[in-house]
């Protein structure tokens, strides 16, 4: 981790979306000192075909193992803004939410998705995952940065204005930036476990993990897990 990062903060649309996306990030970034938070824009009170879950029971059930799945990555804290899941859209009224724990926490590194990314192959991206990365951008730059944007925190709540370093923009199309994750993919993988109103994590599913982290330009015989990231570098 570079010199003088000490606090980051990850900015997500649902619960489990962090440890899929940066689980080993996040925890190694922990082993090496750094105080972490997650904002989860949901608490994901959709994601499930269960015909007698109602979305109160699944938002305990969820933040729950959110809550468990970081502190096995070693995350000090989590906060939910409980927007409806499935419904978000890059909205002031977001930005404003992010652009408080933003002048709260202070970080010098904001994770989060990458809202450019609509499909691939095989796959839509889901847009509340674009709608939190377009409202974290804005969040991080400019508006936490500056001062005359929701002055009403500075006046009513002491939070002043906060200028971010670093953006790690995760599930990024052109990712110019690997964290090698190798001594942490197991955490990872422990820390998903967690999620099990999500996922039954078979040693099947946990292989497919391992496998999808592999660095395909690692020395042969030498494994190395990584995650990737495009890292926006921002001027203070």
């Amino acid at each position: 981790m570079q010199d003088g990062i000490r606090r980051v903060v990850g900015v997500f649309a649902h619960p489990d979306d962090p440890e899929i996306l940066a689980g080993g990030t996040f925890a190694r970034w922990a082993d090496e000192g750094a105080e972490i938070i997650f904002v989860m824009a949901t608490s994901g009170d959709k994601g499930s075909s269960d015909p007698d879950m109602t979305p109160d029971q699944l938002v305990a059930i969820r933040e729950e193992e959110e809550r468990r799945a970081a502190a096995a990555l070693g995350v000090k804290d989590v906060i939910f803004l409980r927007y409806p899941d499935g419904e978000l859209e890059p909205s002031l009224d977001l930005r404003r939410d992010i652009v408080r724990e933003i002048r709260r926490f202070k970080p010098d590194v904001l994770v989060t998705f990458d809202p450019s990314n609509w499909y691939s192959e095989n796959r839509i991206n889901h847009s509340d995952h674009r709608a939190i990365g377009e409202a974290a951008l804005a969040a991080a730059f400019p508006t936490a940065r500056d001062r005359l944007n929701f002055l009403e925190m500075e006046r009513d709540e002491g939070l002043s204005a906060h200028k971010t370093r670093f953006v790690y923009i995760a599930n990024a199309i052109n990712p110019n930036t690997s964290i090698d994750i190798s001594d942490y993919v197991e955490t990872k993988i422990r820390s998903l476990r967690e999620h099990k109103s999500q996922m039954g994590l078979s040693e099947g599913l946990a292989e497919r993990i391992r496998s999808r982290a592999l660095d395909p330009h690692a020395p042969e015989g030498a494994p190395r897990y990584i995650e990737s990231f495009f890292v926006v570098t921002l001027r203070v």
